[in-house]
């Protein structure tokens, strides 16, 4: 099974000026063109959070239709750009999401389960898991022990020593970090809003963060202060499930398709001449 992971795609209205100086639409539709032509093509989509930058209902219409030509199911999760009330209403056939009250829920049939958080505080930078959420995820998660998990939310639940960010941060990672050491099937936590690849150990599992289909987050680290972003390559993380012997192995691929691959071992040996295609980069 291949899950891939996009995530904070911040679309815009056109005439937005963040559009015309991040070009966030036009980089997910490179994002959307990029999962199409993996070789391994993912089983399925999950796009963490901030998926829109205002949360207003034409750029989810925006989102809709540059989302449409994914040839998987995608399933969608709230950040704190996002709004509840007009996700659902734009995407109302995405019969996953709850009609009311929080966007949590669980994805089933494949050989990972998936289980989406929702960490969102209406009006606020940074995420939350309340008791009521908790108890939501640890009911689930007991629901099937001993299948292999995946839990998906916006916000990371540790710091990563860039000051604003972290002060952008989750308040009840303590009570997620319980909930996750009394079961061992999580294989991932996945997460978003830091718009760069960051890996951490959290409480007996592994928690990731992925990059922007767009912009990313300067890494300043201290005594750096600022938040600064810069257009680095964006990528999506791509996470594949080797069966029960391999586990669960996490990739970062880069949304850089004019930089093409070239066979230099073909499964049976070493490609005697290897050719570079026509445009490859060498610098």
């Amino acid at each position: 099974m291949l899950i891939a992971q996009i995530s904070d795609t911040h679309v815009s209205a056109p005439e937005d000026p963040d559009d015309a100086v991040l070009h966030t639409s036009e980089h997910l539709a490179r994002a959307v063109a990029h999962l199409n032509r993996l070789d391994g093509r993912p089983d399925l989509v999950v796009i963490t959070g901030d998926l829109v930058d205002r949360g207003e209902v034409g750029e989810y219409e925006r989102l809709r239709e540059l989302l449409a030509p994914l040839r998987m199911p995608v399933f969608l999760l709230p950040g704190n750009h996002d709004d509840r009330g007009n996700l659902r209403r734009v995407f109302v056939d995405h019969a996953y999401l709850p009609r009311d009250g929080f966007l949590q829920y669980t994805v089933d049939g494949w050989p990972v389960r998936l289980v989406a958080l929702d960490t969102h505080i209406p009006g606020e930078p940074g995420g939350r898991l309340c008791g009521e959420r908790l108890a939501w995820l640890a009911a689930r998660l007991a629901e099937e022990p001993e299948r292999p998990t995946v839990v998906a939310m916006h916000h990371p639940p540790f710091a990563i020593g860039i000051p604003v960010m972290d002060a952008f941060g989750l308040d009840g990672s303590d009570g997620l970090a319980a909930v996750l050491r009394r079961h061992p099937q999580v294989e991932r936590v996945l997460c978003g809003h830091l718009h760069r690849p960051i890996v951490r150990r959290f409480a007996g599992t592994v928690a990731c963060t992925c990059p922007s289909t767009a912009h990313q987050v300067a890494l300043d680290l201290p005594p750096a202060n600022r938040l600064a972003f810069v257009m680095e390559p964006p990528a999506c993380m791509l996470h594949l499930w080797l069966g029960d012997a391999g586990g669960l192995v996490t990739h970062l691929s880069p949304i850089a398709d004019e930089y093409p691959a070239f066979t230099v071992h073909d499964g049976q040996g070493w490609v005697r001449d290897p050719r570079p295609p026509p445009g490859f980069h060498t610098a």
